[in-house]
């Protein structure tokens, strides 16, 4: 066998061992999104319906046949009933904090939240990165608030339009 030939065979095991690797690594936002959306299809929330957080109180996905493009997002729905709600009161259904996990907020960064952890809090839904920032926001949801209304505002602005 040729040494070139061997090289770049090791050299295709790493960089698959490495992706293999990093296939469960948490996925960190971007500072550059004003709302959390896959980089690739610009679909928010993973395509979860974000009102059947309010009518089911669960994540449900949303599909293609019910999209609204809003805020340089598109949005999917379960139903047309539930994106007629959505156009109508956008600031009641979508995530608080477009999407961003309240409690790494209060820590001082923006992290992506997963559609499947969320809370609905005050009749406002949250997005968490991880089970443990949920249950403690859920324990104290006024003490989360007061320290990311005192963060979130810079770290908005270093989010681009």
């Amino acid at each position: 066998m040729r040494p070139g030939i061997a090289l770049i065979g090791r050299l295709v095991c790493l960089l698959a061992g490495l992706w293999i690797a990093c296939q469960d690594l948490p996925v960190q936002a971007a500072t550059t999104e004003r709302i959390v959306v896959n980089r690739f299809s610009g679909v928010a929330i993973e395509g979860f319906d974000p009102v059947a957080y309010f009518v089911d109180g669960a994540a449900e996905q949303g599909t293609a046949e019910f999209e609204a493009n809003l805020w340089g997002a598109v949005w999917r729905f379960r139903n047309e009933g539930n994106r007629a709600s959505f156009l109508a009161h956008p600031e009641v259904y979508g995530p608080q904090f477009g999407g961003y996990d309240p409690a790494d907020i209060a820590r001082g960064v923006t992290i992506a939240g997963n559609p499947r952890f969320f809370a609905i809090v005050a009749q406002r839904l949250y997005l968490f990165s991880r089970e443990a920032n949920r249950d403690a926001f859920a324990a104290s949801p006024e003490r989360f608030l007061y320290e990311v209304g005192k963060r979130w505002p810079a770290l908005q602005e270093q989010l681009s339009q």
